[in-house]
């Protein structure tokens, strides 16, 4: 009796169980990137870092605000509807 069959399958299991938890770690991870780029726009928008005290800049943290919600949103359509990431065939 050969053992070939056998290491195959080993080796096939342990590529699947690889890649299903690199995709766990990518879903985690822009999950909380999501989270991080609307977390920092709502902070900017509501100027909790108090970096504008005159208000001749005051423009800009609306801009960079704004621009952090929209590209979190865009993040967040990306992740849930699944073409965050393309995964490469390596065979």
């Amino acid at each position: 009796m050969s053992n070939e069959g056998k290491n195959l399958e080993s080796t096939s299991r342990r590529e699947g169980n690889k890649n299903n938890s690199a995709a766990i770690v990518r879903t985690v991870f822009g999950i909380i990137m999501v989270i991080v780029y609307i977390g920092m726009g709502v902070l900017f928008l509501m100027d909790f870092f108090g970096w504008y005290e005159n208000n001749s800049l005051a423009w800009t943290r609306w801009v960079i605000g704004i621009g952090l919600i929209v590209y979190g949103v865009f993040r967040a359509y990306r992740q849930f509807a699944g073409i965050d990431y393309n995964p490469v065939n390596r065979e």
